[in-house]
């Protein structure tokens, strides 16, 4: 079986659904019986990697040079155009029995347009309305033609139910499949020595969506009150100025890490060096990082979005509301006073974690592979 991918994000391009890819293909690196081509969008140049003996990658250059993490309309404009000539070309070349598309729009509507048979796996952002700052397109455009991908499509793929459940609002009689990020369970692992500091940390770009700005507010109040306390931030965006100049404004510099964009595979490290995983978002598909967190044996403070609800409870953490820094200080204070509290929650998480490995997230996949595949078959 021949596959071919798009997903104009991949690593170090690019936030969850890049490594969410990644990840992927290094699991259906051993499927002896299946050969993946991905086209995906590069941070400099044109170039082609041999990923693995059955995975070649083609890095379309599509004039990135700004903020890695955050795609513009130009960009993604650019990479659909580009993908959509340069598959069209892989295409005459190889005989591919479906295209996997990463996102709907614009992915979903490249393959739709190359005219064979493809699958979609919803994202976030490419759901009409999950993000505020596209609603008037949401209205005007992508819900209509969201519709006609999804329609159009072998199958349609959420990683949450609360995500599918969006989709739905759009397109109520579209059958949509949920299959769960998945999380490498050996690149992260736990360290359950005690740390010397309280130690919160949070890997998420540095935008309104995610929340931080009320993290920032919770964490200020809780570091006057708990001097023993530490804040790790991965990431960088928009409102990075903004958050330094608040914790300037507190006096607390000495508190807080803002670590900017750090390699994925060192981002473990900090995971071990921390007690609570912390994300506020305002909006979520199903957080790659709060998996890892889970995975690295931390407690959970997260909202009630996405994902999130699915796996967090009493057992390994604490929702919080959305936009409100009094509800982030109150679950750490919580966590911080019990000890008890904190070490089961951390063990809670790394069993939960121990059931979503990215090998059984690749099965689920090559399963509804297999499945077009047959369809098609029957159909010729």
């Amino acid at each position: 079986m021949r596959i071919l991918i798009l997903n104009y994000e991949f690593p170090p391009l690019g936030g969850g659904a890049g490594n969410a890819t990644f990840y992927l293909l290094k699991e259906f690196a051993q499927y002896n019986n299946l050969k993946i081509d991905l086209i995906t969008s590069s941070i400099d140049k044109y170039k082609e990697e041999q990923f693995a003996d059955n995975i070649k990658i083609y890095y379309l250059d599509i004039g990135k040079n700004k903020n890695l993490h955050s795609q513009s309309n130009q960009d993604l404009l650019k990479y659909s155009w580009k993908s959509y000539h340069f598959a069209k070309q892989l295409i005459s070349k190889n005989n591919y029995n479906l295209i996997h598309s990463f996102f709907g729009i614009p992915c979903g509507c490249v393959a739709m347009k190359l005219k064979l048979p493809y699958l979609v796996s919803l994202r976030g952002s490419d759901v009409p309305f999950y993000s505020k700052k596209y609603f008037l397109l949401d209205k005007l455009i992508f819900k209509k033609l969201s519709k006609k991908i999804w329609r159009n499509s072998k199958a349609v793929i959420a990683n949450s139910a609360d995500l599918k459940n969006l989709a739905l609002e759009s397109a109520p009689r579209q059958k949509i499949e949920i299959i769960y990020n998945g999380i490498d369970l050996k690149e992260f692992s736990p360290n359950y020595k005690a740390n010397k500091e309280f130690t919160i940390i949070s890997t998420s770009r540095l935008i309104k969506r995610k929340g931080i700005e009320y993290l920032i507010d919770g964490f200020i109040e809780f570091s006057k009150k708990y001097n023993n306390s530490k804040l790790f931030l991965i990431g960088d965006g928009d409102l990075e100025k903004e958050l330094k100049e608040k914790i300037k404004r507190a006096d607390i510099q000495n508190k807080v890490d803002f670590l900017g964009v750090v390699e994925h595979c060192k981002i473990a490290n900090f995971y071990k060096k921390s007690d609570v995983f912390i994300l506020p978002s305002l909006n979520e598909g199903m957080s790659n990082s709060l998996l890892e967190g889970m995975a690295s044996g931390l407690a959970i403070v997260t909202t009630d979005t996405g994902g999130s609800k699915e796996l967090i409870d009493k057992n390994n953490g604490i929702i919080i509301e959305k936009q409100n820094s009094n509800s982030i200080f109150n679950a750490l204070e919580k966590i911080y006073l019990d000890s008890k509290l904190l070490k089961s929650m951390r063990l809670a998480s790394r069993k939960k974690a121990e059931k979503m490995s990215w090998g059984n997230v690749a099965e689920k996949y090559f399963e509804i592979y297999k499945e077009v595949y047959v369809r098609n078959l029957r159909n010729l």
